[in-house]
């Protein structure tokens, strides 16, 4: 569903702070608290919003060593495939299919470096893997999590 200016606006302002109050984004946006509601429903329902959800630091967790995998898969791997093997690690944190060399990258949160080389090897050890290339994040730099057109 393409989203109007309006619309956009107050997603940018829930991607920001979901906890906002209705009315005070219809301040900012220029409209009354009913009818923000009733956009921000109307989004819900045709699937522009998918929830609403916390951040947290993953050091808050425990999760001090963050790291990038890219998967080289067997010739007939598909993406249920690479989902259903990756979704039981408590680590990977995001994956996705790429275009390149690589099948799919995976973003995996460890305690500690060693940590990180037990769930490589389990992935690795994953029938579908053929090998795996991995990096380790020294600093994060940009980290967008709220909304906003592309162009």
């Amino acid at each position: 569903m393409p989203l109007n200016e309006l619309d956009e606006r107050i997603v940018q302002a829930l991607a920001a702070d979901a906890r906002r109050s209705y009315a005070d984004i219809g301040a900012e946006v220029g409209l009354s608290a009913p009818a923000v509601k009733r956009r921000v429903d109307r989004l819900l329902a045709a699937g522009a919003i998918t929830g609403f959800t916390v951040r947290v630091d993953p050091a808050a967790l425990g999760w001090h060593t963050e790291a990038l995998v890219e998967l080289y898969c067997r010739h007939n791997t598909s993406p249920s495939d690479i989902r259903r093997g990756l979704a039981r690690y408590p680590e990977v944190a995001a994956a996705s299919t790429v275009t390149g060399e690589a099948d799919a990258v995976v973003q995996v949160f460890a305690a500690d470096v060693r940590h990180f080389e037990q769930v490589l090897e389990r992935i690795a050890g994953e029938p579908f893997v053929t090998r795996t290339k991995s990096v380790l994040v020294l600093s994060p730099l940009v980290r967008r999590y709220g909304a906003g057109s592309p162009g």
